[in-house]
């Protein structure tokens, strides 16, 4: 399945679209099926203020954070750090460069290079057709800013599965087989499982993990920020879901 349909596809799954278009149903109805339109309009509501909430979305990810844990002593022959999106057209940098998500990921992969001095594979590919792919844009930021070498690239995959059996297939040839994965916290329970579904033993490496200084009556009010946690938290929560029944059918 190509990226757009897959991503098409999320979007009228995820908040804010697939909350807008419920509500939407329930103003359509209201005029004709007034007792089912209610209760679609009040729902809506009452979901999309939930998933605009910073407490409620913070835990969300809360769960998936919970299936992970912080890098401990374990050992590794490689360092794989996944991509997580392009700055485009960045003006700074005169070319497309790495975004903030994928920014966290490439310091905390540098971080561990400096510490076990282990080779790494950056893996992203151009799901928008860019011109620079996103493993790319990952060497030049960890060589030219973190001044950290990079072995590999696989710049040809799309998604988080494809970026599994790619890497495999370069690592295989050196005769890797275990590897720090490097993604976020909220990323790797998913990105964990398809790494290893694809030959790999993995070594968990999260990053990002989600925090919060205080709670206090700001965390239960809605904010717009919230709403792109509650995306992630959905489209992690779904994607585990499709690859556990795509298993089961093979």
């Amino acid at each position: 399945m190509s990226w757009f349909i897959t991503n098409t596809i999320a979007a009228l799954l995820l908040p804010p679209l697939s909350l807008l278009l419920l509500l939407a149903l329930g103003l359509f109805l209201l005029y004709r099926r007034r007792r089912f339109a209610w209760p679609l309009i009040v729902a809506s509501f009452l979901l999309l203020w939930l998933a605009s909430t910073p407490y409620i979305a913070e835990s969300g990810l809360h769960l998936l954070e919970a299936r992970t844990a912080p890098l401990g002593k374990q050992d590794a022959d490689a360092i794989v750090i996944l991509g997580g999106g392009t700055y485009f057209h960045a003006p700074e940098y005169g070319q497309d460069t790495v975004s903030a998500q994928t920014l966290s990921r490439l310091r905390y992969g540098a971080r561990l290079q400096r510490t076990t001095g282990k080779p790494i594979l950056v893996t992203g590919g151009k799901p928008l057709g860019n011109r620079l792919s996103e493993a790319q844009q990952m060497k030049i930021a960890l060589e030219q800013d973190f001044g950290i070498p990079v072995r590999w690239i696989e710049d040809s995959s799309d998604n988080t599965y494809e970026n599994a059996y790619r890497s495999r297939q370069m690592l295989q040839a050196q005769g890797i087989r275990t590897i720090y994965l490097v993604t976020h916290a909220w990323h790797m329970p998913r990105a964990a499982d398809i790494f290893r579904r694809a030959g790999f033993e993995v070594v968990e490496a999260p990053t990002a993990f989600t925090t919060r200084y205080q709670t206090d009556l700001l965390a239960f009010l809605p904010r717009a920020s919230s709403l792109h946690d509650s995306s992630i938290f959905m489209h992690e929560l779904i994607g585990l879901l499709w690859y556990r029944v795509k298993s089961a059918l093979s």
